[in-house]
């Protein structure tokens, strides 16, 4: 898959429709805002298509029970529960995000490292199955993950003293990678975890009960603090929500109340910062996989039928267009219209902790092998510029997503040598939304 191929398929798509006369307006002194360079980002390795991707992440299910003293990890329900080294066999510190690191450093990206918070982290790499065969397996194969040490900090940690501080491995990080502040080329952003709505279902082991609301605003001030205190500059990603249900219930926390999760979660923020002296969670940070269907099937996977291909080009509507109703249970169910995903947060934002930023760093809107999908994945990007999108971080789902990073190369390689899009948004409008971007 070529960008010229992609580019071919735009105008093919536009010959199935009838012709007609479609105006575009575009005014540079209306709307003039800058594109942040971190939308064009990914949670996978920055090569091929994605070589010329600005930001990557190591994020994801693994790295809710990361130990970074060992390298030793939980899988959870991805595979048995085990503990093993899948994501590094070295015992050495910081082993399993020191390559990553480099790598992304060397292509003047940044990188989104995660920091766990759910409270345990993996103490042993012995696989096996799961950790439950083991008698009073939270105390033998686990060891406390706490936000503060409280005592010097140490470069090699004791592995087998039973807790693992997140503190210290901030201030590891800072020692090894002194040059990636936030105002670097190559900045370390971090993470509050990963999807903790989620955390009975992914991880039941270390977390079997329901995220609360209270937990979680505890959790994200405690740890945000901890990183703060030690790296005052760097910014914080919270609180990964999975997707709709954990930004509305925290998918189904017993304290919700009525109340939606995100709104009580910025304003907790917002109160600690005030305390504080200072902001402590820089951005908000969610998942989006839509749910919008076609012919009854959701859009997320590789289906290619008329009706899916149809829903996939106009889902991206749905992070901003408050004339577009998708099919989905979001829109019928929850919202009762037009989800406007974007503003919806950015109103959040707004009334409860102003002047925080806004990312999505897992998505996917399916159809990689497709033209369909590289199509929506250029429009999204243009959305995440165009909205004022902090960062972004695309989630591959299928093994052959040529045409979603062929969409890529249209922003950051256009012309085979590194040809980058600008970095300034304006005004620019179309009188056919349906059928062009």
């Amino acid at each position: 898959m070529t960008r010229n191929s992609l580019i071919l398929g735009l105008a093919v798509l536009g010959s199935f429709r009838a012709a007609a006369d479609v105006q575009f307006s575009v005014d540079t002194q209306q709307d003039v805002r800058p594109i942040s360079r971190f939308v064009y980002g990914v949670n996978v390795p920055l090569e091929g298509g994605y070589s010329n991707a600005a930001l990557t992440r190591l994020g994801g299910n693994r790295w809710t029970a990361y130990n970074w003293e060992n390298n030793a990890s939980n899988a959870g329900t991805d595979y048995f529960n085990q503990n093993d080294s899948y994501l590094a066999s070295s015992d050495v510190p910081g082993a399993a995000v020191r390559d990553s690191i480099v790598a992304a450093q060397s292509l003047g990206a940044a990188i989104l490292l995660t920091v766990p918070t759910n409270g345990y982290v993996a103490a042993d790499k012995n696989g096996g199955g799961d950790v439950n065969q083991t008698p009073n397996y939270l105390q033998v194969r686990f060891e406390e993950s706490l936000p503060s040490k409280g005592a010097p900090f140490t470069l090699t940690p004791d592995a087998g003293d039973g807790f693992v501080y997140q503190d210290e491995f901030v201030n590891w990080v800072e020692h090894e990678f002194p040059e990636s502040g936030a105002g670097s080329a190559h900045p370390i952003f971090f993470s509050l975890d990963n999807e903790p709505d989620l955390w009975p279902d992914t991880h039941p082991r270390i977390h079997p009960n329901a995220t609360t609301y209270a937990e979680l605003a505890a959790k994200s001030i405690d740890y945000a603090t901890a990183i703060k205190n030690v790296s005052p500059d760097a910014l914080v990603f919270g609180p990964v929500n999975y997707g709709w249900y954990g930004y509305v219930a925290l998918q189904g926390a017993p304290d919700a109340a009525g109340r939606d999760f995100q709104e009580f979660w910025l304003a907790e923020i917002e109160a600690a910062q005030q305390l504080f002296g200072a902001r402590l969670v820089d951005v908000l940070d969610v998942h989006w996989y839509p749910e919008a269907r076609g012919g009854g099937v959701r859009i997320t996977g590789t289906d290619t039928t008329p009706a899916v291909v149809a829903a996939r080009l106009q889902a991206p509507r749905s992070l901003w267009d408050p004339t577009y109703t998708e099919t989905s249970w979001i829109a019928q169910d929850s919202v009762g219209g037009p989800i406007k995903l974007l503003p919806r947060l950015q109103d959040k934002i707004d009334a409860s902790a102003p002047g925080t930023k806004l990312a999505v760093t897992e998505y996917n809107y399916g159809g990689g092998q497709h033209i369909s999908g590289g199509i929506a994945q250029a429009d999204v990007l243009g959305i995440f510029g165009r909205e004022g999108v902090f960062a972004a971080n695309e989630w591959p789902l299928a093994g052959d997503e040529s045409y979603i990073e062929a969409a890529f190369e249209m922003y950051r390689n256009f012309d085979g040598a590194n040809g980058s899009f600008g970095d300034t948004s304006v005004r620019a409008d179309t009188d056919d939304i349906a059928g062009t971007s």
